[in-house]
């Protein structure tokens, strides 16, 4: 009776024709993950915008024209309310003065607590600084309400789908940035403002370049 034996079976060697394959495979991985990375990278071109503000390299503010939702220019100058001659406001037109520009929603209740003090302070530096809303993710009709209800003494212009919100870096609603009279942007608020950080947003967009 022949005793049975644990001999195992040749090792599988691969072959040329299946290096090449799973090379082949891998660099397809490869270059579906670098792919991916520059879609997200792209996705949110304004993430280095808003490191570039952090390191106080005042980066150019993205230009933008859209059309304006609220056209109250109370507190705008003589200079400024031109901008308005098309319905339209492009950030460029209003090169030569501070702008403070804050992006805004009716549905976001953080927006609501510092309406009052944008108001307040854009009535303060009438003539001398730019407030300018932008607002996002919106319905027209919410946003008009909202403007009305808290008395919005300065223009507000509307962008109807991601385009700015993606530019800036937003990450959420408030954000408001205080550009220089060069359109370079020198401040960022990230969330409700307060009456002493909105005060120093303006100075410094005020200073800078003098």
């Amino acid at each position: 009776m022949n005793e049975p034996t644990d001999q195992q079976p040749p090792p599988h060697r691969r072959s040329p024709l299946g290096w090449a394959l799973m090379a082949a495979s891998l660099a397809l991985v490869a270059g579906l993950l670098s792919l991916l990375v520059f879609r997200v990278a792209q996705g949110n071109p304004g993430k280095g915008l808003v490191a570039s503000i952090h390191d106080d390299r005042k980066p150019m503010a993205p230009e933008f024209r859209l059309r304006v939702l609220w056209a109250h220019t109370e507190t705008w100058d003589a200079d400024a309310r031109q901008a308005l001659a098309d319905d339209q406001v492009s950030l460029s037109e209003l090169r030569g003065k501070p702008v403070v520009l804050n992006f805004w929603a009716s549905w976001c209740v953080p927006c609501g607590h510092e309406a009052p003090r944008l108001a307040a302070s854009a009535k303060a530096h009438r003539g001398e600084v730019v407030f300018l809303g932008l607002d996002v993710k919106d319905f027209s009709d919410d946003a008009r309400k909202f403007l009305r209800k808290y008395k919005a003494n300065y223009v507000s212009v509307r962008d109807g789908g991601s385009r700015s919100y993606n530019e800036y870096g937003l990450t959420g609603l408030p954000e408001t940035y205080f550009v220089d009279r060069q359109g370079r942007i020198v401040a960022h608020k990230l969330g409700e403002i307060r009456r002493n950080e909105l005060e120093a947003g303006i100075n410094q967009a005020s200073e800078s370049g003098t």
